[in-house]
């Protein structure tokens, strides 16, 4: 990680579970770090759980990534005070309960806009971010196994995830489109999807808490690994389950 010293890493969805471990990492890191979320009280809980030493390295802005007018504003004050971004953590995301023929219509489209339109409107600012000041950064999108599979966990049980696997299929999908619009686009920007099992999160459903789970330091380490490569490496896709997992 001595390669990414002082450089500027954005996480998404960095209030609480998975983005919260992933800034903590990165700040240890010495990088500096954008987190952005819609609970900056969550944001501030976070800062002052953190060393002093730390504290001053971590930026937090009011974003819904869903919104891409707020994207806009995040990155655009990222821009203006830290020169731009070097590293893209798309890691926020939203899953509402329901069955996709009975729930409120509203909340599939908001898991869609948030999940899948909110990693493209902040992937495009950070790749227009690199591009432009020459930087061969590095993209990382926090996907799930149900990207890769739907479990079926039997006709006693009815299902809950909807549009949530969908949503994660197309996060595989988008890995590849943007890997090879990057070569196209003669960078050297790395892209890489982290598919994690089931993580001990406030997402995590009363169903699934008797099952093996990952904890959310699990996927920051993860990350670590996947930025730590040699230039000439990228880890396209990294799986991770739990010893036990069912899926």
């Amino acid at each position: 990680m001595e390669r990414w010293k002082n450089s500027c890493a954005v996480v998404t969805g960095a209030s609480s579970g998975i983005g919260a471990a992933i800034v903590k990492s990165l700040l240890k890191a010495d990088l500096q770090v954008v987190g952005l979320a819609r609970r900056i009280d969550r944001m501030e809980q976070l800062r002052s759980s953190l060393a002093n030493s730390l504290q001053s390295r971590l930026h937090i802005i009011k974003c819904d990534v869903a919104d891409m007018i707020s994207v806009h504003e995040a990155f655009d004050w990222i821009e203006e005070h830290l020169d731009g971004v070097d590293i893209l953590i798309n890691n926020a995301g939203v899953h509402i309960k329901g069955q996709l023929l009975t729930m409120n219509i509203n909340d599939v489209e908001k898991t869609l806009q948030t999940n899948v339109m909110g990693m493209v409107y902040c992937a495009r600012r950070a790749f227009n971010s690199m591009k432009k000041r020459n930087v061969n950064g590095h993209l990382v999108l926090i996907n799930s196994i149900l990207g890769h599979n739907i479990p079926n966990l039997g006709p006693s049980v009815m299902p809950i995830i909807n549009i949530y696997p969908m949503c994660k299929h197309a996060t595989v999908a988008m890995t590849e489109v943007l890997r090879q619009e990057f070569r196209e686009n003669q960078t050297k920007i790395k892209i890489t999807s982290i598919s994690p099992g089931l993580v001990n999160t406030e997402m995590t459903t009363e169903v699934y808490k008797t099952m093996s789970a990952l904890e959310p330091e699990d996927v920051s380490m993860a990350v670590l690994y996947c930025l730590s490569t040699p230039h000439h490496v990228q880890v396209h896709e990294l799986t991770i389950k739990p010893v036990g997992e069912m899926f």
